[in-house]
């Protein structure tokens, strides 16, 4: 079975401007992202990690969602290390500078709404809980999610 690929975007834009801009942002995710955003690297590293998180109830992602924040900015990251150091990741990261500044982070989930692959660190490991992918995911393909600018950490 394969499963739809949540795909979260900061783009460079000024916070109050961010609603005026949607039809661009979605005009510039369907011409420059929308290919890669399929890439089989990425729809693997999905598909692999939903086959082991799955099953998991939700006390199980909030322990590793509580690991994950415990962790950013220290140096030993069991739990954030996997997710920064995979192929996928390193695509992404790829994918962010080949934007020329106009992706500054991203992000791919899997079922749950757990990261799967990302560009850098995200404050926080569990999605699922957010319009990103409540949004996205329970849409199915095609699935589009436009917020404010948010700053992380």
């Amino acid at each position: 079975m394969k499963y739809l690929a949540a795909t979260c975007l900061t783009l460079a834009a000024a916070p109050a401007m961010a609603q005026d801009f949607t039809a661009a942002i979605e005009d510039y995710y369907n011409s420059q992202i929308s290919a890669w955003a399929d890439a089989s690297i990425l729809i693997e590293a999905i598909n692999a990690q939903n086959q082991s998180t799955g099953g998991y109830g939700q006390s199980q992602i909030d322990a590793l969602d509580q690991a994950w924040r415990a962790e950013v900015g220290q140096t030993d990251t069991p739990t954030i290390s996997p997710v920064l150091t995979s192929a996928a990741s390193d695509f992404l990261r790829e994918q962010v500078e080949a934007s020329g500044g106009q992706i500054t982070e991203v992000f791919i989930m899997d079922s749950n709404g757990l990261n799967v692959a990302a560009s850098a660190v995200t404050s926080d490991y569990w999605q699922g809980d957010e319009a990103k992918f409540t949004e996205t995911y329970a849409a199915g393909p095609g699935g589009f999610h436009v917020s404010e600018i948010e700053l992380d950490d």
